[in-house]
C-alpha cells in the first residue's frame, strides 16, 4: 500500500511539474530548494559546532577575514563565467547540437583554469600588502594567524571555480538534484575535522573547506562523465561562440567585482570596530542566509535555463508572464518570513548559538544585527529573479551599472550608520542596498522587455 501511495505521489508530482514553462520552473525550483534545505540543515549543524568551539573569538575572526579574498575571487571570476556562459551554452546546444556545446565548454574550462590560476598566485603574493589594510583593527599576532590561514586555503579558489562551472553545465542540462546536494560535503567534512582533529584548532575549518571542495569536484565530475560530457580541457582558440561569452564576461566581471566588494567593505569596516565585531556580523547573517540562500539558489538554478530558452526563441510574452508570476509568489512568501525573523530574533539566536563560548551578551548583539539583516530578504530574492532574466537577455552591462552604484551607496551608508548604530548599522546598510538594487533592476528589465515586444 505504501509503495502504491508513493507511486501515486510521484505520478502526481510529474504531472504537476510538466507542461508549461512555469510548471517546469516550479518543479526545478522545488527540487533545488529541497536539496538546498538539506544542505543548509547540515550547514546549521556545522555552525553550531563552530559557535561551540570558537564563539566570537579571535580565531574565528581570523578565519573569516582570511576567507574574504578567496571568496571574493570565486564570486567575481568563477560566478561571472557562470552568468556569461550559460545563455550562450544553451543557445549553442539548442541550435547547433551537443558537439558544438562541448567545444565551448572545453574552451571555457581552459580559460577559467588559466585565469583562476593567475589570480591565485597574485592573491598569495600580494597578501602582505592588502591583508593589513583589510584587517585594520587586528593585532600583529591575529594578523599573522590570518595570513597563515589565507595561504593554507589558497587552493579553494581553483577548486571552487571548477565546481561553479561544472554545476552550471549540469543545471543547464536540467540535472538539478546532485548540484543542489553536493555542497553538503564541505559542511560534513568540516564537522568531522572539528570533532576528530580538534588539535588543529581553527585550521580544522580550513581543512574542512578544502577537503569538502575536493569531494564535491569528484561527485560533479562523475555526473558530467555519465552525461557524456568530456572533462578534458581543450583549447580551440577564440571562436565566435567563445568571443560571445567573453563579450558578456567583461561587463559581468566588472559588475561582480563591484558588487562583491560590498561584502569586503562590510567585513573590513566591521574590523575597525571592537574585537569580535566581524564574527558578530557573520553570526547575525547566518540564519538570515538560510531562507535567502534556499530561495535564491532554487530560483537561480531553475529559471536561467528556461529564461535562456525563451530568449533564444524570442518568446517575450512568456517571459513577462513568468516574471510577474514569480515576483508575486516571492513577495507573498518572503515578507512573512522577514517579519518572523524580526519579531523572534533574540529567541532564534539564543536557541541556536548561546552555549559554550557564546555568551548572553553575544546573543543580544547578534540578535540586533539579525533584525536589520532580515529587512533584505524579500528584495534579495526578488532581485535574483530579475538578475537571471537580465543575464539570459545578455544585458550584463546593466549589472555593471547597478554594481557600481551599490558599491558607492554601501560605503556611504556603512560610514554614517555605523557611527550612529555601531555594527548593526552595517547590517541595515546591506538591506538598503538590496532594496535599491531590486528597484533599479526591475525598472530596467521592464523597459527592455517593452522595447523587445
Amino acid at each position: 500500500m505504501k509503495i502504491l501511495q508513493l507511486y501515486n505521489l510521484l505520478d502526481y508530482w510529474k504531472k504537476l511539474t510538466s507542461g508549461s514553462v512555469n510548471r517546469r520552473i516550479f518543479g526545478a525550483a522545488i527540487t533545488v530548494a529541497i536539496g538546498t534545505a538539506l544542505v543548509k540543515g547540515v550547514a546549521v549543524v556545522k555552525e553550531l559546532v563552530v559557535a561551540w568551539k570558537f564563539g566570537t573569538g579571535d580565531a574565528l575572526d581570523a578565519f573569516l577575514i582570511a576567507l574574504l579574498v578567496p571568496s571574493f575571487i570565486v564570486n567575481v571570476v568563477a560566478n561571472s563565467f557562470n552568468a556569461a556562459l550559460i545563455p550562450t551554452y544553451i543557445r549553442v546546444r539548442e541550435q547547433e547540437g551537443q558537439k558544438a556545446a562541448q567545444k565551448l565548454f572545453s574552451g571555457i574550462i581552459v580559460w577559467s583554469l588559466t585565469l583562476l590560476g593567475i589570480t591565485t598566485i597574485l592573491m598569495i603574493v600580494g597578501a602582505p600588502l592588502y591583508l593589513p589594510l583589510i584587517a585594520t583593527g587586528f593585532s600583529s599576532e591575529k594578523l599573522n594567524l590570518t595570513m597563515k590561514m589565507l595561504y593554507t586555503m589558497a587552493p579553494i579558489v581553483l577548486l571552487s571555480g571548477i565546481i561553479t562551472i561544472w554545476s552550471s553545465v549540469l543545471n543547464a542540462g536540467e540535472k538539478f538534484v546532485l548540484v543542489a546536494l553536493s555542497p553538503a560535503s564541505t559542511s560534513i567534512i568540516t564537522i568531522g575535522f572539528l570533532l576528530v582533529f580538534s588539535s588543529l584548532g581553527s585550521f580544522a575549518l580550513v581543512a574542512g573547506l578544502v577537503g569538502g571542495a575536493v569531494l564535491e569536484i569528484l561527485l560533479l565530475g562523475i555526473a558530467l562523465h555519465r552525461q557524456g560530457i568530456s572533462l578534458r580541457p581543450k583549447w580551440y582558440g577564440f571562436d565566435p561562440h567563445l568571443r560571445e561569452v567573453a563579450g558578456q564576461y567583461i561587463p559581468m566581471i566588472a559588475g561582480s567585482f563591484l558588487m562583491c566588494s560590498t561584502v569586503l567593505v562590510d567585513q573590513s569596516m566591521a574590523a575597525m570596530l571592537s574585537p569580535g565585531s566581524v564574527a558578530a556580523l557573520n553570526y547575525g547573517n547566518r540564519v538570515i542566509a538560510l531562507p535567502i540562500t534556499l530561495a535564491s539558489t532554487a530560483l537561480s538554478a531553475a529559471v536561467i535555463p528556461y529564461f535562456s530558452k525563451m530568449v533564444a526563441h524570442q518568446d517575450w510574452k512568456s517571459i513577462r508572464h513568468t516574471l510577474r508570476h514569480y515576483l508575486k509568489i516571492i513577495f507573498i512568501v518572503t515578507v512573512p518570513v522577514s517579519l518572523l525573523f524580526i519579531v523572534f530574533s533574540e529567541q532564534i539566536v539564543e536557541l541556536l548559538f548561546q552555549r559554550g563560548s557564546f555568551t548572553v551578551n553575544d546573543t543580544n548583539l547578534v540578535a540586533n544585527i539579525q533584525v536589520y539583516f532580515a529587512f533584505q530578504i524579500p528584495f534579495f530574492v526578488a532581485n535574483i529573479l530579475v538578475v537571471r532574466l537580465i543575464s539570459a537577455m545578455q544585458l550584463n552591462q546593466i549589472l555593471m551599472q547597478i554594481s557600481g552604484l551599490s558599491f558607492i551607496i554601501n560605503i556611504v551608508l556603512n560610514y554614517f550608520l555605523m557611527q550612529w548604530m555601531g555594527i548593526s548599522g552595517i547590517a541595515l546598510s546591506t538591506s538598503c542596498v538590496y532594496l535599491f538594487c531590486f528597484l533599479y533592476m526591475f525598472i530596467n528589465a521592464k523597459i527592455r522587455l517593452k522595447e523587445y515586444s
